[in-house]
């Protein structure tokens, strides 16, 4: 049993979410399922933006499968059931889709910006077996990221007598989870955020300047752009920021706690988790939707994009 909060229990909030997370199951699984569906069996050529859009899906879907134990656990009074095996991979797939959804998220603005931006440079060399490839990678990587959460993740009784699955880590363990926690914010999120922002700055330039598309095309490609970006702002960032904050307001230090700002850095951190949920559901059907149809633009606008050649979809200004 761990030492008790001397701002007391927090559970309360956490309680009050559970109709939020069992509403984002259904959309989650049947919108990822979808487009595991739609872009497994579609019609359209299996290019590099195509399978990195899947596996967005996959890993979406992957990860929805745990959101009803997740709102069974914060059905007030609120404990875990299911056994410690079960707490760890809810951790690992959470952290495993996160990680792997922003660097999915990054190929495909990277893999726009070469096809944009150096279409010649990589006609022939971004087909479907490198993106697979690169895809295998960024599972891997992302796993390799999570792997952690399986040893700091554990049950704990609590005074109240409820079990609870601790998603970071223990009092006890908190000096070491805590750097951890920096590090994988920094790879995980900061870095494929600042790559993606910076790829789709290019291709937004690219295309503005190019005098074969029309003002609506421009328009397409522009709403692609910001909503990517804005989506995974509105998701990924938050929840870091404020899950670092509560860690560090949770680490061992001498003086009095301010409880007023711990139970709002705490409800900050859970809202957080809420928003990458509600990226799960969004995210995939985003890209699988638009995967072809609004990049495909420019083959039909004298770009000179090549309609056999789908991995260059879009020819620079000249």
């Amino acid at each position: 049993m761990g030492p008790a909060s001397p701002c007391g229990n927090f559970s309360a909030f956490q309680e009050s979410l559970w109709p939020v997370l069992a509403a984002q199951f259904p959309p989650a699984l049947l919108g990822n399922g979808l487009a595991v569906y739609r872009l497994a069996v579609g019609d359209g050529a299996w290019h590099g933006g195509v399978v990195y859009a899947f596996h967005l899906a996959l890993s979406g879907l992957l990860y929805s499968l745990s959101l009803p134990f997740l709102a069974a656990y914060y059905f007030p009074p609120k404990s875990w059931r299911y056994g410690s095996a079960l707490c760890k991979l809810e951790r690992f797939l959470f952290n495993c889709n996160l990680y792997g959804g922003a660097f999915f998220v990054a190929c495909i603005g990277l893999h726009r910006y070469l096809g944009v931006v150096h279409p010649l440079r990589v006609r022939g060399r971004l087909g479907p077996g490198e993106a697979q490839a690169l895809s295998v990678a960024v599972w891997v990587l992302a796993a390799a990221l999570s792997a952690p959460t399986l040893v700091f993740s554990e049950l704990r009784e609590t005074e109240e007598g409820a079990v609870e699955c601790v998603g970071s880590a223990a009092p006890r363990r908190l000096p070491q989870f805590y750097p951890y926690s920096l590090v994988v914010a920094a790879l995980g999120c900061a870095a494929p955020f600042l790559l993606t922002a910076w790829c789709y700055a290019a291709v937004l330039r690219t295309v503005w300047r190019n005098p074969h598309l029309s003002r609506a095309e421009k328009r397409k490609v522009g709403m692609l752009v910001a909503v990517g970006v804005a989506l995974y702002a509105f998701s990924y960032l938050p929840y870091h920021v404020f899950r670092n904050l509560n860690l560090w307001r949770r680490l061992p230090r001498p003086g009095r706690e301010d409880c007023a700002v711990s139970r709002a850095v705490h409800a900050a951190a859970q809202v957080g988790k809420i928003l990458v949920n509600v990226n799960v559901c969004l995210q995939p059907l985003l890209y699988a939707a638009l995967a072809d149809g609004v990049w495909g633009c420019c083959g039909s606008s004298g770009c000179g994009a090549r309609k056999e050649d789908e991995d260059v979809e879009m020819q620079p200004a000249t």
